[in-house]
């Protein structure tokens, strides 16, 4: 097996990047310095001049946010995403081998947004600034219109099935079917 080199990881950076990472492009469409003052605002981060741990980047952190709504991730997954997928480190802003943001560090983000009563108007902004940009802000998901094929649901079944009319008179909701008993083996000669 062949030993990583000193470029691959930029070649694999590259490749990933000519393949489409659509995390590219959203960073490409989306000008999210936009956001800094707002969050700056509702935050309101201490200058640093008691000491302690800096906090991440804002910005890096509500992208965070972002990437966590997408698939309804909990705060572990999205700490483990975040350390396992390369595209999202370099969209973060993160660096490979560097710190990155645990779990407790993303609930407490987004909990102080949400004291703030900030979180929502961010969030509206982004939708706004998605919808621009060409992308359609589907219920906590970024879906780009061109490259989705609708999925088949099961909506309709269920529809079916509930509107059924009863076929008993004088019943509504759906009929059951009798129960019947059920043959259990038994030993040969009983």
């Amino acid at each position: 097996m062949n030993e990583a080199g000193f470029f691959d990881l930029p070649d694999h950076l590259k490749r990933l990047s000519d393949a489409g990472d659509p995390l590219e492009e959203m960073a490409r469409g989306i000008d999210f310095e936009a956001f800094r003052p707002a969050l700056d605002a509702a935050l309101r981060y201490a200058d640093g001049s008691k000491g302690g741990r800096p906090p991440y980047d804002v910005v890096s952190m509500f992208k965070v946010l972002i990437l966590a709504a997408q698939p309804n991730l909990s705060d572990e997954r999205t700490e483990f995403f975040i350390r396992d997928r390369l595209s999202w480190l370099q969209f973060l802003g993160f660096e490979l081998g560097r710190p990155t943001p645990d779990e407790n560090t993303i609930r407490l983000f987004r909990e102080k947004l949400t004291a703030s009563g900030a979180i929502r108007d961010l969030f509206t902004a982004f939708d706004d600034q998605l919808q621009g940009a060409g992308y359609l802000a589907m219920g906590g998901q970024i879906v780009d219109a061109s490259l989705v094929s609708a999925p088949g649901s099961a909506t309709p079944r269920v529809r079916r099935r509930r509107s059924r009319p009863a076929s008993r008179p004088g019943r509504s909701g759906p009929t059951r079917r009798p129960r019947r008993h059920k043959r259990t083996p038994t030993p040969a000669g009983r």
